[in-house]
């Protein structure tokens, strides 16, 4: 089968600045709806896909979304985040989950994809996990998920994200890739020679020095991303941790010395190198934290559309067999 040919409709909820409708779009599909409440997001969005996705989701006519085949989205997960408090459903940000929940209970797309942080499949020992797939199942989605690592994907990063995926038809075999097959990206790919990086990114010289004090006496990979946790504890590895939108400014230098640049941390999670910028670095920030890695949901909707082609092909061929046996009876 060649999934690039199959067409088919989707709508992007909790849009981001696009990460998971990337890949969609590369596969054929056409977005017809898009929502997204951050204004900054909106300006990203709007310049990448030449679209202003609809406002807040709480406030959209569910009715007047248009017919579609897949659901997406990257649904808040500060809720259920180590980072944040981990509220999960008690915090307004958790309940995003429900306005999802409304989108399905009317449109009935054929397909779901959910993206959060993989504290939720231990959030509140499992059970908030547990409410989401029965919510899905009662409306009669088939549901697997999985944590999936980008660091398998090929990019350097360890972001660790859980994937739910649902289909109506419930005799979908459904298999989550392991990895993906694509070029693998490294640092030395991604990274500017320090040199070459304007100086407003550079670290103090207190917060170097302090740095390299701390790893005085180790072997320092070059290039290389370190990260120093809440503990004051310094990694140095050939692959960032995992991006985080609310982090503080230093929690992340490239060598030590300095910070990452907007397009460094955009290709960080996979994004073409003519994604356009037209935000502040703050913003970009944030908006890559919040993002997905791309080549981890590329490898997750090639196997999705697959499966969408499949029961296509099966029901033209069921219509085929019931319009053979008409005839026959004439």
């Amino acid at each position: 089968m060649n999934e690039e040919k199959y067409k088919f409709k989707f709508i992007d909820l909790f849009a981001g600045i696009g990460g998971i409708r990337i890949p969609f779009d590369e596969l054929g599909g056409e977005c017809v709806f898009s929502s997204e409440w951050d204004k900054f997001a909106q300006q990203t969005y709007e310049a990448n896909f030449g679209e202003v996705p609809s406002g807040d989701i709480v406030e959209v006519d569910k009715e007047s979304i248009p017919d579609h085949d897949i659901l997406l989205a990257g649904f808040p997960c500060q809720a259920f985040s180590i980072i944040g408090k981990g509220l999960g459903f008690a915090d307004t940000r958790g309940t995003m989950f429900f306005e999802i929940e409304k989108v399905l209970e009317v449109k009935r797309p054929k397909a779901i994809l959910l993206e959060n942080v993989k504290q939720l499949r231990s959030h509140d020992k499992g059970r908030t996990l547990e409410v989401i797939l029965n919510k899905l199942e009662r409306l009669g989605y088939k549901v697997s998920y999985k944590v999936l690592n980008a660091l398998d994907f090929g990019i350097p990063q360890k972001r660790e994200r859980i994937i739910i995926v649902g289909f109506l038809d419930h005799d979908i075999k459904f298999e989550f890739p392991s990895g993906s097959n694509e070029k693998k990206i490294t640092l030395t790919d991604i990274l500017k020679r320090d040199s070459d990086v304007d100086e407003k990114y550079w670290a103090s010289e207190e917060i170097i020095k302090k740095r390299m004090e701390k790893v005085a006496g180790r072997e320092i990979p070059v290039p290389s991303i370190w990260h120093e946790n809440k503990s004051g504890n310094i990694s140095m590895n050939e692959f960032s941790c995992a991006l985080r939108a609310g982090a503080s400014y230093n929690y992340l230098l490239v060598n030590g010395v300095r910070r990452a640049t907007p397009k460094e941390l955009l290709a960080l999670q996979g994004f073409p190198e003519d994604f356009k910028i037209v935000v502040s670095d703050t913003q970009i920030r944030k908006q890559t934290g919040n993002s997905v890695a791309i080549p981890v949901i590329r490898a997750v909707a090639k196997e999705m559309v697959k499966c969408l082609y499949d029961i296509e092909y099966r029901n033209k061929m069921m219509d085929k067999r019931e319009f053979v046996e008409q005839m026959s009876l004439l």
